[in-house]
């Protein structure tokens, strides 16, 4: 049976990141993949010039029609926008947890804040609602070094910093913490904490501006892996495998940052 992902996350007019990334990571990993817009964004490969947050209640009907019909075996969200979002998603995945049975299904939160040209993409009003009602759901929480900084209130360095900072993040109530360490400097380390084990991933960094998208791509490739079937450190460095070859082997569009390769195996 073909495996099935749920991102809900924003739209990306330059296909680089948000849905459109996901949805190429997910048919790249052989999974299907349905949608749920929360955002629309007017962006490129330079920046993102304009957003708009939809409706709330919108995004719930959204999410409510692909569970009750099409289902999910992981679902990953990205750019979530605002507090009524993200506790419409929190409520959403809930009840259809209790509805369809769904308590073992995996939840991938990616806590986008920013667009890689360091465009904010949520309101101040998130990062608490993150805390304190979508992390408690998730099987694992994927945030970079600055969104890292933005939901602890402190900088972070070095390898013990990842940690001790993956372990607070367990600490709201998530199954596990992913801290990418990608806008450190040297090897692209990133450390998983799940509760008990900690696990290092490393990839030679590669020297490259086609790096937009990145975190999507990430964290919709251990959502593909982790519905079909792989634990999580195994889907985790399956996921950052994929995406070091995608960046190998990433071509340039536009005049910034260049999405990466998503196809680099074929399909």
């Amino acid at each position: 049976m073909v495996r099935r992902v749920l991102t809900i996350a924003g739209s990306d007019s330059g296909a680089g990141a948000g849905l459109q990334a996901d949805l190429k990571t997910f048919c790249a990993l052989g999974v299907y993949g349905s949608t749920v817009v929360t955002a629309v964004t007017a962006q490129n490969t330079r920046g993102v010039q304009d957003w708009m947050a939809l409706p709330a209640a919108l995004v719930a009907a959204q999410i409510h029609a692909v569970l009750m019909d099409i289902g999910a075996d992981a679902i990953k969200t990205g750019m979530l926008a605002n507090a009524e979002i993200i506790e419409a998603v929190a409520g959403c995945v809930k009840y259809a947890d209790s509805v369809l049975a769904g308590a073992a299904r995996a939840l991938v939160v990616d806590p986008v804040m920013a667009a890689k040209s360091g465009d904010p993409l949520v309101d101040e009003t998130a990062v608490a609602a993150y805390r304190e009602t979508l992390f408690p759901l998730a099987t694992v929480v994927t945030p970079n070094l600055p969104e890292v900084e933005r939901l602890l209130g402190r900088r972070v360095h070095g390898l013990s910093g990842m940690r001790q900072a993956a372990r607070d993040i367990v600490g709201f109530g998530c199954g596990a913490a992913l801290v990418k360490g990608g806008h450190a400097v040297g090897t692209a380390r990133d450390v998983l904490y799940d509760g008990a084990d900690f696990y290092t991933f490393e990839q030679e960094r590669v020297a490259t501006r086609n790096d937009h998208g990145t975190g999507c791509t990430l964290a919709s490739a251990i959502a593909a892996y982790l519905a079909r079937g792989l634990a999580l450190p195994d889907a985790v460095r399956e996921a950052k495998e994929y995406l070091t070859g995608a960046l190998r082997r990433s071509y340039a569009i536009g005049e910034g940052h260049s999405p990466v390769n998503h196809f680099w195996r074929g399909v």
